[in-house]
């Protein structure tokens, strides 16, 4: 018996790995190698491609390709139409298999509907990518990112609320009244 559900429509070919209490909706193909962790919602039309590493938690909505070399670690949100790439200069005539570049998400990050996120990228734990964003390099933890070329425009809490920061550097989440420190460019969570 699985410990998961998928969608009748759904196709999951041999050689995958899905942890308990997920669900994949319909139309969605799950490819060889792939592994997927515990308690995620795969919607509908996604396509995990093969050796891609999905976390715990994590929530793909519906039409996203998760191409080769990406990786999303835990609590993980990737939202509608967003796009992943996997070749730097992709040309139909020319095999590129072997080019392929890593792309990793790290843990809490959310990128938004119709964002685009160009190989070779990380974007940091709690980052939050806005709607339409192209992301063309490395994000930091906690950055809010928008536009296109994506540009940090501010910081976000684990929760994704608008961190404003005193002149001493810290910032208090709305939510949950954790403190954050802005210091030398970067932003760390400190109780």
């Amino acid at each position: 018996m699985d410990l998961f559900f998928a969608h009748e429509t759904a196709v999951i070919d041999d050689g995958c790995v899905i942890g308990e209490n997920v669900k994949i909706w319909h139309f969605s193909h799950i490819m060889k190698g792939a592994s997927i962790g515990e308690n995620c919602n795969i919607g509908q039309n996604v396509v995990i491609s093969p050796d891609v590493k999905i976390g715990n938690n994590v929530k793909i909505q519906n039409n996203v390709s998760v191409y080769t070399g990406v990786i999303c670690e835990d609590d993980v949100f990737l939202g509608p139409s967003m796009v992943f790439t996997n070749v730097i200069n992709p040309r139909s005539f020319v095999e590129r298999k072997n080019e392929f570049r890593s792309t990793i998400v790290r843990k809490g990050a959310s990128i938004g509907a119709n964002a685009t996120v160009v190989c070779g990228v990380e974007i940091g734990s709690y980052a939050m990518i806005g709607a339409g964003t192209v992301v063309t390099k490395d994000v930091k933890p906690f950055a809010l990112v928008v536009g296109n070329p994506g540009k940090q425009i501010g910081w976000v809490s684990e929760y994704g609320h608008a961190l404003v920061f005193d002149e001493n550097g810290r910032a208090i989440c709305p939510e949950t009244h954790a403190f954050y420190e802005l210091k030398n460019g970067s932003v760390t969570k400190v109780g």
